[in-house]
């Protein structure tokens, strides 16, 4: 991509509409959903070579789709604002029809009978599936590269990750390929990606969007959205948002509606979080969101240092992550493991050592965690940090270079402590480093309260425009 211009400077004007903007021209009939398909996939073709964001392109059956959503357009009957929406899904939730291989040569190339709850939810909006996006091996580390699938790489620059696990969603929506695209975040799989791409991501709260099977990694693990813009994390997040009875963990309740984006900011108590659990902040980084912190004096909002709760947040959460890779291991035959990523060999390994009785202490601690959280969120109405600690780094490391880090955990700080909490958390972009990255803004709310957060998201997204357009015409000078 040209240096200094946004990956999607690129793209064919059609790959560019939000949402909201392609059901205005479907229901004015000024555009059809089969020719922003055949847009979609076109961009999908072209931008694979060079960033491998996905696994598989499905032309047959999304000119299907689009055909059909189409015809309900022409008669006036859309299935939903989603309804004709370009949309790519991770290899790593089942979707009829589809090979799903969680990224690792371990498992089955048969396709799968029926969609999982988030993709029977998008399919009866209307969605159109365009592609399956790359994962790393079960989606066990932030940055994505495996065996079965390769490297992929982040379209600012091509020798630098962009991040994980999500990696291929947060490609495909950052150059045009696919308006709404399902991610999934364990530790920061939405949200690093978000960060290091330049796009909006949500975890949303924990049991919003429906989950079957039961991820191995338990109820850290979350479904969401991934897009360019708040607004269209809004209209994905309500369409694959719902109750689904073979999702146990959703609990017998449904959460409040999504609802409308509306002002949330104006006079709001705003607690800054800085200091990452583990790790350090870069410098870098520091200073751009430091920068965006400004924006909230507009808005008559007040911004005060906090520190989260909560004792040593890094071994807690490593004892319920490694022990979900142990878990997730254990599925596999011994006979099948030569060739799994060495690794998640290495924290199955570590789970595995986990004894019941620390494994116990774990779970009660992150109980009381939670509930710290949710005190804290009662007091702020919303929690900022940056989206990461680190800029995106170069591909094939799970650490950048020369950090002293060992795990991908360390420098992913500030995503992870709210997978423990389950609050949702949203990333926008708020600027640039000085060598080109985009550098991500977290806005994290209290558990329910994801309308709130999509809300102060896209109006700090408009505040944050000025601050990246004018770092790339710096840049252009």
């Amino acid at each position: 991509m040209p240096n200094g211009l946004s990956p999607i400077a690129d793209a064919d004007d059609l790959c560019r509409l939000a949402a909201a903007e392609l059901s205005a021209a479907y229901r004015a009939g000024s555009l059809s959903p089969v020719e922003v398909t055949l847009a979609a996939l076109d961009r999908a073709e072209a931008i694979n070579p060079l960033f491998n964001a996905f696994t598989m392109i499905d032309r047959k059956g999304a000119i299907e789709a689009a055909g059909a959503s189409e015809k309900r357009w022409r008669a006036g009957e859309p299935l939903s604002a989603a309804d004709g929406i370009p949309t790519t899904l991770k290899d790593i939730v089942w979707v009829e029809g589809w090979s799903v291989r969680y990224g690792s040569r371990t498992t089955t190339s048969a396709a799968y009978d029926k969609d999982a709850p988030a993709v029977a939810l998008l399919r009866r909006a209307g969605a159109v599936f365009i592609g399956q996006t790359t994962t790393p091996e079960f989606g066990w580390k932030a940055i994505t590269d495996s065996g079965l699938c390769g490297i992929t790489r982040n379209p600012w620059n091509a020798q630098k990750t962009p991040g994980g696990s999500s990696g291929g969603a947060a490609v495909a929506a950052a150059t045009g390929a696919g308006v709404f695209h399902l991610g999934t975040d364990g530790g920061g799989s939405i949200r690093i990606p978000a960060s290091f791409t330049g796009i909006a991501g949500l975890k949303p709260t924990f049991g919003r969007v429906p989950a079957y099977p039961s991820s191995a990694f338990g109820t850290v693990a979350h479904i969401g959205p991934m897009a360019r813009t708040a607004l269209d994390l809004s209209v994905m997040a309500g369409a694959m948002s719902g109750r689904d009875i073979s999702d146990w963990q959703q609990g017998v309740g449904t959460l409040a509606p999504l609802g409308r984006i509306e002002e949330v900011l104006r006079g709001a108590r705003i607690g800054y979080w800085s200091k990452p659990p583990s790790g350090a902040l870069d410098s870098g980084i520091a200073a751009v969101v430091s920068h965006a912190l400004t924006c909230f004096d507009a808005f008559g909002a007040t911004v005060e240092p906090i520190d989260l709760p909560g004792g040593d947040l890094l071994d807690l959460f490593q004892h319920h992550w490694f022990t979900g890779a142990a878990a997730r291991l254990a599925l596999v035959p011994p006979s099948e493991r030569a060739g799994i990523d060495p690794g998640f060999l290495e924290i199955a390994q570590a789970g595995a050592a986990f004894d019941v009785h620390t494994l116990v202490a774990a779970q009660l601690e992150r109980a009381e965690f939670g509930a710290a959280m949710d005190r804290l969120l009662d007091d702020y109405d919303f929690i900022v940090s940056p989206g990461t600690s680190v800029p995106a780094f170069d591909v094939g490391l799970e650490v950048p270079l020369g950090s002293g880090l060992s795990r991908w955990i360390e420098w992913a700080a500030f995503s992870y402590p709210i997978n423990l909490s389950q609050q949702p958390a949203c990333v926008i972009p708020c600027g640039m480093t000085e060598a080109g990255l985009p550098v991500g803004f977290q806005i994290i709310g209290a558990r329910g309260d994801d309308a709130r957060v999509l809300s102060a998201a896209a109006d700090l997204e408009a505040a944050f425009v000025p601050m990246t357009h004018a770092f790339r015409q710096k840049d252009l000078v």
